[in-house]
């Protein structure tokens, strides 16, 4: 691949845009790099959790702006079909049946904001700036905003969305986007040990429906959100991770995952 480094190890597949010179900036070959990546280590019986982490200074500094030049000399069919493109990844790692972890080293604007946007947990040093830029440059977020809505609201996803502001991570941390603020040095540490504990004391079963649980029942109306729960429930307690970890519960066996 051109613009993506991928490797396995412990059960955790690492993702790693590679387009330092460009500060990891997005165009439609990363992007459908990223997908066919992300749906590889879905499909992977050796993975159980996902990091995804940049090379460079920057993790992700958005769309790649000579790319979206070029692209105003489309039709309006054709930036639908490049638009769509960018909502199928997003789509992709926010429902991907495992965890995502984004390992944001640097600035994340923009669509780099977006990518972590949708992972499931965020670690980011100290330094790493955060930002949905796209109105200062006449640009609308839009995509994103269906996944910043959800995961934060609309008061705090408004002040970021129309402002432009770009915030420190304990901003980000605050608003609820990061989950940890990690120095450089110890970054990788933590995220590496977050990860295998996951892995040793989570089902990959669990984590998987829990998942789509969350992002499902977000969907749906009070009966129907129950219903679905319900549905959920009766189908977790049939798999061999539930038969395994109640069986190791009740004959006070250490289970291993």
């Amino acid at each position: 691949m051109k613009y993506i480094k991928s490797e396995t190890t412990n059960k955790i597949a690492y993702i790693t845009l590679n387009r330092p010179e460009k500060r990891n900036a997005l165009n439609a070959e990363l992007v459908e790099e990223l997908k066919n990546t992300f749906k590889k280590a879905e499909s992977d019986k050796n993975v159980k959790i996902i990091v995804l982490k940049a090379e460079g200074k920057a993790f992700c500094a958005g769309a790649d702006l000579s790319y979206l030049q070029n692209l105003q000399k489309n039709s309006f069919d054709e930036n639908l079909e490049d638009s769509k493109n960018l909502a199928e990844l997003y789509k992709t790692i926010y429902t991907l049946n495992k965890i995502v972890i984004a390992q944001v080293e640097g600035h994340a604007i923009a669509g780099g904001a977006g990518l972590a946007t949708v992972c499931d947990f965020v670690f980011a040093v100290p330094e790493a700036k955060y930002g949905y830029t796209e109105v200062a440059i006449g640009f609308v977020p839009a995509i994103v905003s269906f996944f910043l809505l959800r995961k934060i609201g609309e008061t705090k996803a408004k002040e970021l969305l129309l402002t432009g502001n770009i915030i420190s991570a304990e901003e980000a941390k605050e608003k609820g986007i990061f989950n940890f603020i990690e120095k450089k040095e110890t970054i990788e540490k933590a995220v590496n040990d977050f990860a295998l504990n996951l892995i040793k004391n989570a089902s990959a079963d669990s984590l998987s429906l829990t998942k789509k649980l969350i992002s499902d029942i977000q969907n749906l109306d009070y009966d129907k959100a129950l219903d679905f729960a319900a549905e959920v429930n009766a189908m977790s307690r049939a798999t061999e991770d539930c038969k395994k970890g109640i069986s190791a519960f009740l004959n006070k066996e250490k289970i291993s995952w």
